[in-house]
């Protein structure tokens, strides 16, 4: 299977239990993703704020234009196959 150009951003703390588990996830099925910090990056923030309709907890992840709030491994796994980048 070949992976898209889709981009999965996380939306994350550093101090976030459920992110660091939901990163761990994604590398463990070989997704790749870019992890945006809401705290250090006030970029990353005004981000999530507008993707989120103004939520600011964490995680957030974006795949693909897809927004799923905390770590739903359910509609994780199902947005990801929807965007071919699991089998």
């Amino acid at each position: 299977m070949t992976k898209t150009d889709t981009s999965v951003i996380i939306y994350s703390t550093p101090w976030c239990a459920f992110c660091k588990t939901e990163k761990q996830y994604l590398e463990h099925l070989g997704v790749e993703f870019v992890s945006k910090d809401v705290e250090e990056d006030p970029s990353a923030k005004e981000e999530l704020l507008a993707k989120a309709d103004g939520a600011s907890s964490v995680p957030v992840t974006d795949i693909g234009g897809v927004i799923i709030r905390g770590f739903d491994r359910a509609k994780i796994d199902a947005t990801l196959r929807e965007k071919s980048l699991i089998a």
